[in-house]
């Protein structure tokens, strides 16, 4: 396999335009070698300490502790970018945006400061363990503190991560915490073998006597049936504008890869009545369509992302009828994007041709990728709860699907 080149100075407070150039490069590069990355499906580490030295990781995190300073609207941009060069690492980029902003709304202001600073300072990878649908882990006191032990099946970075956020039963309440990866205990699995996202690096952990102490939590444990603060549900809108930009990063990079090859090597159908592919006007056509639908979708996706980062704004003034209001945006440009994605991703086939379906090239990644995320949660029920919100003026019910 070929080696990427590409190398970057770390250095704190990158500018807007810095970090842009440098998401692009590192996509180029992705795409470049994505064939290979996706042939072999390894833990993606080389590629995220590519994201930590040209302070990816750091983009959204304030100026003032030497972070980018960027906003939520070109953070899910730069997910985008780096989709079109390899899905998994647009995911894995916005899974740790989500995953390491969170501490922002969920912590007071001081302890959000400290470890928001431990993190930019140490250009750590945040991950989680979070899955509602996946029981689990139990927290049991012992000494001075806890112990927490079982498994997730699924967990997103398992083994890149450095920090993540995870949710375990103590006594009969709900307890969130985020704890460091290296803490004895934690074991990241080699148990990911799904068609798409290989480089996700989601396989399971286990925790077995993970150590977790007070200053871990992220609030006061709560019952299962409890409201949570509406400023600490805005995860949840966040992590599905991630899901729909690197679903459209992949479907942008997908065209771009077919516009290239049809450009270099597909030929004309016989009775095209043109010399060359690029002229035929049926695949003009079908380039056309595709352009259109990816940019509205892109532009709805980016209006999603500002209503969501209004929300936010108000921070605890924010009411739940706000907070609905903007996750009904992001969910509409959910439903949108995943059907736009899907459909290019798998009818590209026919800008290129036949002789595109060998494996050398494994132009099927890009639908594989889409399709293995995309049932991550059903987009009808997204659709549902777009179709509440305008019919019956019902704001999407709470939940870290909604």
């Amino acid at each position: 396999m070929s080696q990427s080149n590409v190398v970057f100075a770390v250095n704190r407070n990158p500018t807007r335009e810095d970090l842009f150039a440098r998401a692009e490069e590192i996509s180029a590069d992705l795409s470049r070698r994505a064939a290979d990355l996706d042939r072999e499906g390894r833990p993606p580490l080389a590629e995220i300490v590519k994201l930590k030295n040209a302070g990816l990781l750091n983009a959204l995190h304030p100026t003032q502790i030497g972070g980018g300073g960027l906003d939520w609207v070109d953070g899910l941009r730069l997910v985008r970018i780096l989709a079109r060069g390899e899905s998994s690492i647009g995911q894995l980029l916005g899974y740790h945006y989500v995953n390491s902003q969170y501490i922002y709304w969920a912590l007071d202001a001081a302890r959000a400061h400290a470890l928001g600073s431990d993190t930019v300072a140490r250009n750590l990878y945040w991950g989680a363990a979070v899955n509602p649908r996946d029981p689990g882990l139990v927290l049991t006191r012992r000494g001075n503190g806890y112990v927490l032990n079982g498994r997730k099946s699924f967990s997103t970075a398992a083994r890149v991560s450095d920090y993540i956020n995870a949710n375990a039963t103590l006594d009969d309440k709900i307890a969130g915490f985020a704890v460091p990866t290296n803490r004895p205990g934690y074991v990241a699995n080699d148990d990911w073998d799904n068609i798409g996202q290989r480089l996700s690096d989601s396989g399971s952990v286990e925790f077995r006597d993970f150590p977790v102490y007070e200053e871990d939590f992220v609030g006061a444990p709560a019952a299962p049936d409890a409201a949570p603060p509406v400023l600490s549900t805005f995860n949840t809108p966040f992590i599905q504008l991630v899901f729909v930009n690197f679903y459209l990063g992949t479907a942008e990079g997908a065209l771009q890869a077919a516009v290239d090859y049809v450009r270099t090597t597909t030929r004309p159908w016989i009775t095209s009545g043109v010399e060359r592919a690029a002229d035929d006007p049926y695949v003009l056509e079908r380039v056309g369509e595709f352009t259109a639908a990816l940019k509205a979708s892109a532009a709805l996706a980016d209006h999603a992302a500002s209503a969501v980062q209004a929300g936010l704004a108000r921070g605890s003034d924010v009411t739940a009828r706000e907070r609905g209001e903007a996750a009904a945006e992001a969910y509409t440009a959910k439903v949108h994007a995943t059907h736009v994605a899907l459909d290019i991703t798998s009818r590209v086939f026919e800008l290129t041709g036949a002789r595109s379906t060998a494996d050398k090239y494994r132009f099927d990644r890009f639908w594989r990728n889409v399709r293995t995320h995309t049932l991550h949660d059903p987009v009808f029920y997204k659709a549902k709860e777009v179709g509440e919100f305008v019919l019956n003026d019902r704001i999407p019910e709470v939940s870290l699907y909604s």
